[in-house]
């Protein structure tokens, strides 16, 4: 059952920091074709935080259905 537990322990893990790295590319790419800088940033905020948010939020359903509901 360890043995097991383990293995199960080790396998998400992998899957996890698979997950993160795919996640912080696609969030990377997805910005600088938006156009989403830190002048942005600067300039407004709210409009920052909103593009963001909905960039995560595409790339949290990428992420999934690539590498979890595979």
């Amino acid at each position: 059952l360890y043995m097991l537990e383990d293995r199960l322990t080790e396998h998400l893990n992998a899957v996890d920091d698979e997950a993160q790295e795919r996640m912080d590319i696609l969030m990377r790419q997805m910005m600088r074709r938006q156009g989403i800088t830190g002048e942005m940033k600067a300039r407004d905020q709210m409009e920052w935080v909103r593009a963001v948010n909905g960039i995560r939020n595409m790339a949290e359903e990428i992420v999934l259905n690539e590498l979890i509901y595979r």
